[in-house]
């Protein structure tokens, strides 16, 4: 067992260095970000607990391709600390255990905690003088109803029959999920929290639909084209300020003497007027970023700036190829809607696959890569979310800005975050599926039967769904996510469908970016809402 602590040790030991630093950005982000004239202490600590719950998760999967990687050679032998089977069930129960805890610690966050704490900031501002207890009180009432959606949805998970599978266009591939089923046993808690958790995936991609493609588009090219001239946008301001106090005047100039304003005049002269207050706050912003040492300072590293956007751009068209390919496997050689679109063996060329197989001779070049791809998904994320802020149907309700969100727009994006990351593990199932199912597992094809007479030695090939199942051992990942697609179809025919959509909005959010003119280098700092007392510590920050 030392050696499996050891093994268990190398796995977990990066992700508590990973889970540290989730805390110190979750931190500064929620403070750079959060209004400190409408935050409180409980606002802000359930804003970055929500936050670092959501990264958190997605930080399991490279430790989960990690372990199963580690337990074999590169021979295709099991080590020798791996050879006892229940040495591996124990390594691999901590993974299952961590997900489950982690699933079920965002179930909590999002149908009881961060509701509570949002209604509980609402009662602030809807009652007179509220105390502690009438804010509780009112807020436990309308978070009653996430918690009753919650409870619905696990009395159906757990109830609910399981469709059978009978039929199956390929008898032989589905034995080996079937397989796979019987193995994990039957459970009801277990089936209502996969049941809850479909469904919260189902939500969440419409928000990686809606965000995370969005993201992918519009960081990059954001990136490359930069912020536009502070000294021509600070001249434009003023210019049209000019133009203000001109209309302005010659309003007031028709009412000489005693004579009073009309209703209408008074009313258009009070709306140059506030545009004209608000291009003076433009004016301040700008001649403050003009005058900047940070904003010099970051001139020079424009070059890396323009490589980091290349890079991330190239990134985007990466997966997009991949997912494509993938999509594009599942339609052609699938067993169908009825099995979720299951895939049992990969046929066409996968560039990120490949390139995480490639990878695995220089170690850990393959870890790297898959955890930046997360980090890549989560980041493109949170700048859809920053850039499109917070929509219900067509009804924008929060802007994420520096210093200005209010805490309801934290915590709405944090929940929608949780909802992302569940689904970005499915992204990455179907983006990865040959990585993220066994790593870069390998085993000693005993049954290959070499042509003629000759007496070679059996090949050591990749493992694949069609491998004994003695010999590769799948990601708990890969097993959850079996589980939760073919226990119920509808969610992985439903995620494969929501894959097409995802993959149509990338390049129509590219086209909309590349359009757009190059955005101000006070974007999000200055709105008609703001009051103007609070762009002096704005100013400052």
């Amino acid at each position: 067992m030392v050696s499996v602590s050891v093994a268990l040790i190398e796995g977990w030991l990066p992700f508590v260095v990973i889970l540290l630093l989730i805390l110190v950005f979750s931190t500064f982000y929620v403070r750079h970000f959060m209004s400190k004239y409408d935050s409180e202490w409980s606002s802000t600590m359930a804003a970055i607990v929500g936050l670092s719950a959501a990264l958190v998760t997605s930080a399991i999967v490279p430790v989960d391709i990690f372990l199963v990687s580690y337990m074999k050679d590169s021979d295709g032998h099991f080590r020798e600390w791996a050879n006892n089977s229940s040495a591996r069930d124990h390594v691999m129960n901590s993974v299952l255990i961590s997900y489950y805890v982690m699933y079920g610690l965002l179930t909590f966050l999002f149908f009881l905690f961060l509701p509570f704490m949002y209604f509980f900031f609402e009662e602030k501002d809807d009652i007179e003088q509220p105390t502690v207890a009438t804010r509780c009180c009112g807020a436990f009432k309308y978070t009653f109803v996430f918690v009753l959606i919650a409870a619905v949805l696990l009395i159906l998970g757990a109830f609910l029959p399981k469709r059978d599978i009978d039929n199956a266009s390929n008898a032989t591939d589905w034995q080996k999920i079937e397989d796979l089923l019987k193995s994990l046993g039957d459970n009801r808690g277990e089936d209502a929290l996969s049941f809850l958790i479909s469904s919260l995936s189902l939500l969440g991609m419409l928000a990686i639909i809606t965000y995370t493609a969005y993201g992918m588009s519009a960081m990059p090219v954001r990136l490359i084209k930069g912020y536009r001239n502070i000294g021509k946008d600070r001249l434009a301001a003023e210019q049209i300020r000019s133009v203000t106090t001109k209309n302005i005047d010659a309003i007031k100039s028709k009412y000489t003497g005693r004579r009073s304003i009309s209703s209408r005049d008074q009313a258009r002269i009070s709306e140059l007027e506030e545009n004209r207050r608000f291009l003076e706050r433009q004016e301040r912003h700008l001649a403050e970023e003009q005058n900047s040492c940070l904003r010099k300072c970051l001139l020079v590293f424009r070059p890396f700036e323009i490589f980091v956007g290349v890079f991330c751009l190239l990134l985007t068209l990466l997966i997009f190829l991949s997912l494509l390919l993938t999509n594009i496997d599942k339609a052609m050689n699938s067993l169908g809607y009825k099995i979720g679109y299951a895939l049992p063996k990969s046929t066409l060329p996968n560039p990120i696959d490949m390139i995480l197989v490639f990878s695995q001779k220089v170690y850990p070049l393959d870890y790297i890569i898959i955890l930046l791809i997360i980090i890549y998904l989560v980041f493109c994320s949170i700048s859809g979310i920053r850039n499109l802020g917070i929509w219900f149907f067509c009804v924008r309700l929060y802007k994420i800005r520096p210093y200005r969100t209010t805490p309801q727009g934290m915590l709405m994006m944090n929940m929608i975050l949780m909802l992302i990351v569940l689904s970005i593990n499915i992204i990455l199932f179907e983006l990865t599926p040959q990585y993220s199912s066994f790593g870069s597992e390998v085993y000693v094809n005993t049954t290959y039967v070499p042509a003629g007479n000759s007496s070679s030695t059996p090949p050591v090939m990749s493992c694949n769904v069609a491998a004994p199942e003695d010999l590769c051992i799948m990601t708990r990942l890969a097993v959850l996510l079996t589980k939760f697609f073919y226990t119920m179809w509808f969610f992985g025919a439903a995620y494969y469908w929501f894959s097409w959509v995802f993959l149509a909005v990338i390049p129509i959010g590219f086209i909309i970016v590349v359009v757009r003119r190059k955005r101000s280098a006070i974007e999000g700092l200055v709105d008609h809402d703001d009051f103007e007392d609070s762009d002096d510590d704005l100013i400052h920050a």
